[in-house]
């Protein structure tokens, strides 16, 4: 299943869910003594490996980090290939001043925004699904 491509079909249907937790991103060197269970997500950059964990594991591993994130997943199953997804999605919180950290997995596009903004994020995004053409 390839998911869906057409950009007014995803923003329609894209129902905007809060994951249960608050959640960080941290950097790491390596991924040894680490538990890979343990990770929402993580990527290999040139400076490091960053990790999306929840913030409980983050706090018991004793990983710095500066940001406490909530995450919504956007329910519509999107293609990779979809156009435009992520920038709607990106404006539309940028519009009411929310900060959001914007992550593409197989089936959903999960957003990570500020703890404090979770709320408010949602309602934009119900508006952005609710008023989609």
């Amino acid at each position: 299943m390839n998911g869906e491509t057409n950009l007014g079909d995803l923003l329609r249907t894209m129902r905007p869910a809060r994951q249960p937790g608050t959640y960080v991103f941290c950097s790491v060197a390596s991924l040894e003594g680490f538990d890979v269970a343990d990770t929402v997500g993580l990527f290999r950059e040139a400076e490091g490996i960053t990790v999306i964990l929840p913030q409980a594991t983050a706090d018991r591993l004793q990983l710095p980090y500066s940001y406490v994130a909530a995450w919504l997943t956007l329910t519509v199953h999107s293609s990779l290939a979809a156009v435009g997804l992520t920038a709607a999605v990106a404006q539309a919180l940028a519009n009411a001043s929310i900060s959001c950290n914007v992550v593409a997995a197989y089936y959903h596009d999960h957003i990570f925004v500020a703890a404090t903004d979770a709320d408010a994020a949602l309602r934009v995004l119900q508006q952005v699904a609710a008023t989609a053409s």
